[in-house]
């Protein structure tokens, strides 16, 4: 019996676009009053409506509840900047399979959050190889496809799933995000790895989205034995 040792990890360096802007302002004063952390404005409109927002006595920035459609959404609250922000973050930069088998393909996940700010989106690549031995690289999957044992296979997809286990999650928009799994890593039980290719995106402004990807291997009778590992980078791009 072949035995495949355990031990095997992936590393994930992720590059992270931030933007963070910083000022001073004057605070309103005169010899006879002075606010401090000023807001001033009104408070909204009764109905605002259109083919895709609608808002029904809103707060404006006195601030609260959440109102969304089709193309936008509003958090009400105090002006901010209308300057572009993205923020990116990978949880662990280390994720380790499970012994590798012939018999049953081996599954783990890491997980990433995005956000933007006034970007109108984002797209989320992935780039590095499969995991490696040596001059030995397991098969990446250049075509979308389910887990097949005892065929090497490595592949990925950002959804929950069943087969060949239960791993993984949908994308979690608990903050208001609007990121989604791209194609070809959107159905559950299908997995793919091509180097470059967009995992994930958001097609407008979003709050924080958080991605797992699951990861799955499977090996063959002749594949050789012995740990593996691999690099990848998570490349997050705002688009405008």
């Amino acid at each position: 019996m072949r035995k495949f040792l355990a031990g095997i990890y992936i590393t994930a360096a992720g590059f992270i676009g931030f933007v963070a802007f910083v000022g001073v302002a004057q605070a309103l004063q005169s010899t006879n009053y002075r606010f401090s952390e000023p807001s001033l404005g009104g408070i909204g409109s009764a109905d605002t409506a259109s083919a895709g927002y609608k808002a029904l006595t809103s707060g404006g920035i006195i601030g609260f509840g959440n109102t969304k459609g089709t193309d936008f959404q509003v958090d009400p609250g105090h002006e901010t900047t209308d300057e572009p922000a993205l923020s990116f973050a990978v949880a662990s930069s280390n994720v380790t399979f499970p012994t590798f088998s012939a018999t049953a393909a081996s599954t783990t996940t890491s997980t990433f959050a995005v956000s933007n700010y006034t970007s109108y989106g984002y797209i989320v690549q992935v780039l590095g190889s499969a995991p490696s031995n040596g001059a030995h690289t397991i098969a990446a999957m250049s075509s979308t496809g389910p887990s097949t044992a005892g065929s090497e296979q490595f592949g990925i997809n950002l959804v929950a799933n069943t087969s060949p286990n239960s791993v993984g999650l949908n994308p979690d928009q608990g903050q208001f995000g609007f990121g989604v799994a791209a194609t070809n890593y959107n159905t559950s039980n299908n997995y793919r790895y091509v180097s470059g290719e967009t995992v994930a995106m958001a097609p407008k402004s979003s709050g924080v989205t958080i991605y797992t990807m699951s990861y799955m291997v499977n090996v063959s009778n002749i594949t050789p034995g012995g740990q593996y590992s691999g690099n990848q980078t998570i490349l997050c791009t705002a688009t405008f």
